[in-house]
């Protein structure tokens, strides 16, 4: 007798291999038969006929940190499939604190600021009583509708160790030693391994970089070496924006040798006209590997539509020349975009040659958002035809719009439907084993863009669509890489003896949503959202979490910790 039998549906089991028609047999949380079960007998039967049934997906770059404990079904998340997320991404766990106050509430403002979370969001939905890793660990387990784990970050090792001081100088010895052993801690607590960055993108709101920016490479290479006592661990890391220079890859292959723990950076975004520059970066892995060690990037499998504000600064603080001014107050960020000399400045340095070129061609952009009556008429509109109709520059006209919403207003590229060539090229940064696809920040950036849709949209375009690759292929790339990749036991393919982590879909229509606003978090705070078309069921851990689009009551989420859920 099965608790669950899955019948009659054509199961890609996430190894790569040919699908099959097989029914699925679970007892509690695992997979225990695989093949011809039509004379067995079930407490819940699904028919499964002319469905995909395959492993869950998984999605190992999160800032779900803080949305776990507000929001147990971590949505949208599997409602696309998604049954295993990792968080403690980018240096910016919330674990440890201290018991000082003011240690969480910078860390609070700190992702406000730097991964577009509403301040009171934070303050109202999370509860913050905790003080180590375990803690936080424990205080999750048992309420999740799906698997999560969680790294510790450096930024939050730094602030408990150093205070204030975090952001001002580098640690001493015995600062370094203090936040090993604090890391120490939180791993044999269960937390996955350790994060960092050195991202020019990464600053708080009292106009300093966040903490990992300030540690030496000598810091994070002795943080690093904590992990080599715990096989099953991992490391994230942002270097830097842009190309990678030598010193970048020689970092990397040092963190991970010092380590003996997979290293994954953050992020590529492929285009055809990049392509090139991808390969270069992805050339970091080729130095690590030479060493006998492992690093990757993490790729997003689709193009970003980033909404960006000069209240928040975010992204805009990557523009070479840029930073200091995005870093200002929002009374001094207006003085400056009112000063006709210091905007000419900023606007000659926007529109010269960088790497962020395509964040500031001001005249492609559109007007997502104004506040100011008189901006209304603005919204959905080319700012290049604003610029016209005004008889100003695309810089000025976007500049005089901010400055009436108090710098409120919401800019970026619009959706678009993207030609072939860019799927195409992607598809060659995919099939390539020093890259991982990832990278979706579902938990962050809740007003700048949307991306926990990575894997919905991926198949839909690339596979049911442009018929590009495999379906076979496609789902491999999302579960059993991501599971290898963090050593996760049991997940990520369909066999027996697995865990039961299982999607049902219709290959067809597996498609997102348009994203949409929605205000459904703590304080009446609002996110960009998007529910899912043609995934019928979810299953984490043998349980049924998501039936026809719609969430059900179930919370059978385990949260993975190193040595128990890894090896």
């Amino acid at each position: 007798m099965y608790d669950v039998i899955i019948k009659s549906g054509q199961l890609i089991d996430g190894t790569g291999a040919t699908r099959r028609r097989a029914d699925v047999g679970i007892v509690g949380d695992r997979i225990t038969a695989i093949g011809d079960l039509t004379a067995h007998d079930a407490a819940t039967v699904i028919d499964a006929t002319g469905r995909v049934v395959a492993p869950g997906f998984i999605d190992v770059h999160t800032h779900v940190d803080a949305q776990v404990f507000w929001d147990t079904t971590v949505s949208p998340s599997p409602l696309h499939g998604v049954t295993t997320v990792i968080g403690g991404n980018c240096g910016f766990s919330i674990s440890p604190l201290s018991d000082d106050p003011a240690d969480g509430l910078y860390l609070m403002n700190m992702l406000s600021r730097v991964e577009g979370m509403p301040l009171q969001s934070l303050q109202e939905g999370v509860p913050w009583n905790w003080v180590s890793t375990a803690e936080y660990l424990d205080a999750l387990e048992g309420t999740l509708s799906i698997n999560a784990g969680f790294k510790v970050g450096h930024s939050a090792l730094r602030r408990v160790v150093m205070g204030a001081d975090a952001t001002r100088r580098e640690a001493t010895a015995d600062e370094v030693a203090k936040m090993c052993d604090l890391l120490r801690a939180g791993i044999q607590a269960g937390a996955l391994g350790f994060s960092s960055s050195w991202s020019s993108t990464h600053n708080d709101t009292e106009q300093n970089m966040v903490p990992s920016r300030y540690g030496s490479r000598d810091e994070l290479i002795a943080l690093c070496a904590v992990l080599a006592d715990f096989p099953g661990t991992s490391l994230e890391f942002i270097p830097c924006i842009g190309p990678f220079d030598d010193a970048v890859a020689e970092l990397m292959a040092d963190m991970a040798v010092a380590g003996n723990a997979p290293l994954n950076w953050n992020v590529l975004a492929v285009t055809p006209g990049n392509l090139e520059q991808c390969f270069q970066k992805l050339a970091a892995s080729d130095v690590a590997a030479a060493r006998g060690a492992k690093v990757v990037g993490l790729t997003a499998p689709m193009s970003l539509d980033f909404r960006m504000s000069f209240a928040s600064g975010f992204l805009l603080d990557a523009v070479p020349g840029w930073e200091e001014a995005m870093l200002l107050p929002a009374a001094d960020k207006l003085a400056l975009l009112g000063d006709p000399q210091q905007r000419a400045e900023l606007g000659e340095i926007a529109s010269g040659p960088h790497t962020m070129r395509h964040f500031t061609n001001w005249a492609k952009m559109t007007i997502f958002h104004t506040v100011a009556p008189q901006n209304a008429g603005y919204v959905g509109r080319n700012i290049g035809a604003i610029a016209a109709e005004l008889g100003k520059s695309p810089w000025n006209a976007l500049c005089d719009i901010a400055i009436a919403d108090d710098l409120q207003t919401s800019f970026g590229h619009p959706t678009i439907d993207e030609p072939d060539a860019n799927w195409v090229a992607r598809l060659q940064v995919w099939r390539d084993h020093r890259a991982v696809i990832g990278a979706s920040d579902a938990g962050a950036h809740l007003d700048m863009f949307f991306s926990a849709d990575f894997a919905t949209k991926m198949i839909h375009e690339a596979v049911a669509r442009r018929h590009l690759l495999p379906l076979e292929e496609a789902v491999h790339l999302l579960t059993a890489v991501q599971a290898d990749l963090y050593g996760l036991k049991d997940r990520g393919r369909l066999l027996e003896g697995a865990y039961a982590d299982v999607l049902v879909f219709d290959e067809e229509h597996i498609s997102s949503n348009e994203m949409q606003m929605r205000s459904d978090l703590p304080a009446g705070a609002a996110r960009l959202y998007a529910e899912a078309n043609g995934i019928d069921h979810v299953l984490c851990n043998g349980v049924e979490i998501v039936r026809d689009g719609e969430f059900t009551s179930a919370r059978p989420g385990t949260i993975l910790r190193a040595g128990t859920h890894t090896g």
